[in-house]
C-alpha cells in the first residue's frame, strides 16, 4: 500500500468525521440536511470528495477491502450531486450517512490499524 493510497484513505476518513461533526451539531441527520445555507451543502461536498477519493483508488487492491456496493453507491451519489443538485434524494443521503458511512469508516480504521501495527 503506497503512501498516496494511505493519504486518500485518510482524506476519506476525515470527510466522514466532518460529516459526523456536522450531524452532531444538529442532533439529527434530517435536521442537518434541512439547513440549506451551510450544513446540507457541506455534507454534499464531503460526500462528493469521498467518491472522488474512491475513484482515484479504483485500480488499487485497497478497494477489495470495501463492500463493492459502498464504492458504487459513493460514485452514484457523487454523480447525482454533481448533475442534479436540486434533485438529490435526501432520504438516500440520510440512509448513506446513518448506515453506510459508519461501515466505510470501520473498514478504513481497520486498514490503518493493520498498517500501523
Amino acid at each position: 500500500m503506497s503512501e498516496r493510497e494511505l493519504q486518500r484513505l485518510g482524506t476519506i476518513l476525515e470527510k466522514i468525521e466532518m460529516i459526523e461533526n456536522i450531524v452532531q451539531k444538529y442532533s439529527f441527520v434530517s435536521k442537518a440536511l434541512e439547513d440549506e445555507l451551510l450544513a446540507k451543502p457541506a455534507i454534499l461536498m464531503h460526500l462528493t470528495s469521498i467518491a472522488e477519493q474512491f475513484s482515484k483508488l479504483r485500480n488499487s487492491e485497497i478497494v477489495e477491502k470495501f463492500d463493492p456496493s459502498d464504492i458504487k453507491g459513493a460514485v452514484a451519489t457523487r454523480n447525482f450531486i454533481a448533475h442534479d443538485y436540486d434533485g438529490v434524494n435526501l432520504s438516500v443521503i440520510e440512509m448513506t450517512i446513518r448506515e453506510r458511512l459508519p461501515v466505510v469508516k470501520g473498514v478504513i480504521e481497520a486498514i490503518l490499524e493493520d498498517r500501523n501495527g
